[in-house]
Order: structure tokens, then C-alpha cells, then sequence
């Protein structure tokens, strides 16, 4: 699952069509209690899932799974150049990390020629706007402009959440600045059979503004 909006890989086929994942070495970046990697598994792909809280990847081998378990940061990977023919990331590690061109100058490092990445992240614009889920989420609130990280503190002022803004124009530069290549942007928009709330998510919000852009990128085939 790409995002709230419920759009999944089996539908849109961003990293290939499932059959030709078979046998494909992916590396899933801020995989939390890997779900994603335990469908690309199913799928015949050979996943690694890298997060950087040991707890959550605590979460991922109680859960279960035949594929390796990784816990680093995502702007220094552990692994060889050329490793991976595929990369994804849903709402993992990007948003979270203040210098995201490490991320992917890492992913550009560890993809073979002609490898893609794919990633997920709230869409900039939504920045602007209020995090509710009714009428109130409607009205901008703020520059978009504004790249001030949110940040949440415990009782002693230490940060235990932080989120990175990042403009469509941030993304793309530093897509770029990194080898990569983007070849889609997909924003995708709210089904009719989605009726979920959650957080600043919902439908009234959903069918008005886009609410997750992803990112598909790929390594060129020829020396970069």
C-alpha cells in the first residue's frame, strides 16, 4: 500500500508487474514492521528490510518472515554498490531525514544499471493546510514555502518526532542532484470506496487535495 488513499502495488504496478518480481533482489528503505516487504516475499522477490528503530523491526520478526532484517541508517547503507535491482520505500525514512539527497545518492549507489525506486510521502501542498479531517482541514494555514520541520518533544524538550518539508521542486532537485532519474510522479487520488478517517485523512480532504506523492525514479542503464 502506496498510502492512506489505499492505492496498492498490485493495482498500480510501479514497480513492475508483480510476475517479473520474481527472483529481484529489493531493498525496502524505513520499513517499519515490514509489510512491504513481506508482500514483495510472497510475490517471489527477494526482500531486505532496513529501518532504523530496532523496535520496529522488533515488530517485523514477530511478525514473521523468511528475509533479512536490517536495522542502519538509510543515509549510509551497509551494503555493496550495485546490490539491488529494486528500492521502495512507503513513507519510510524520506520525510524523516533532513538531508534527503544522502538517501538517495545511497539508493542511486546500491541500485544496479536500470534499477528504479519508488517512494512515498505526504504531498507537499498539504503542508499548507491544517491537519484535520473536516471542513477546518480546508482553509491554508501556512506558506508552503515554510520548510520548518514539525517537531514533537517529550516533558523534557527532547525531540521523539520530527518531519522534513519538503517542496514538489525539493524533491525533484534533489532526485536529480542524486543520478537518478524521475520517470512518473503519481498523486494519487481518493477511490469512492475509501471511507476511512484517520489523522488529517479523509474523503472531504482526499477528493479536493492530493494527500501522497510518489516518486518513481530509476538508475540509468549506461555508466552515470
Amino acid at each position: 500500500m502506496w498510502g492512506p488513499e489505499g492505492l496498492d502495488e498490485v493495482e498500480a504496478e510501479l514497480l513492475g508487474p508483480p510476475e517479473e518480481l520474481k527472483g529481484k533482489d529489493v531493498l525496502e528503505i524505513g520499513a517499519g514492521a515490514a509489510q512491504c516487504s513481506r508482500w514483495l516475499a510472497a510475490q517471489g522477490a527477494r526482500p531486505v528490510a532496513l529501518d532504523l528503530s530496532h523496535r520496529q523491526l522488533q515488530h517485523a520478526l514477530r511478525i514473521g518472515g523468511s528475509f533479512p532484517l536490517v536495522c542502519a541508517d538509510a543515509g549510509a547503507l551497509p551494503f555493496a554498490d550495485a546490490s539491488f535491482d529494486l528500492a521502495c520505500s512507503a513513507y519510510g525514512a524520506l520525510p524523516f531525514v533532513a538531508d534527503p539527497a544522502l538517501v538517495l545518492r545511497e539508493v542511486h549507489r546500491v541500485l544496479r544499471p536500470g534499477g528504479r525506486f519508488v517512494f512515498s510521502a505526504t504531498h507537499p501542498i498539504r503542508w499548507a493546510f491544517p491537519d484535520e479531517p473536516g471542513p477546518e482541514g480546508l482553509t491554508v494555514s501556512a506558506s508552503y514555502f515554510d520548510r520548518t520541520p514539525y517537531v514533537e518533544q517529550d516533558d523534557d524538550g527532547r525531540a521523539v518526532y520530527v518531519e522534513h518539508h519538503r517542496t514538489l521542486g525539493d524533491r525533484i532537485r534533489d532526485i536529480v542532484a542524486s543520478g537518478l532519474r524521475l520517470v512518473d510522479l503519481v498523486e494519487p487520488e481518493w477511490p469512492s470506496w475509501n471511507t476511512a478517517e484517520w489523522g488529517g485523512w479523509s474523503p472531504l480532504r482526499g477528493n479536493l487535495i492530493p494527500g501522497t506523492a510518489i516518486y518513481v525514479c530509476e538508475r540509468d542503464r549506461g555508466r552515470d
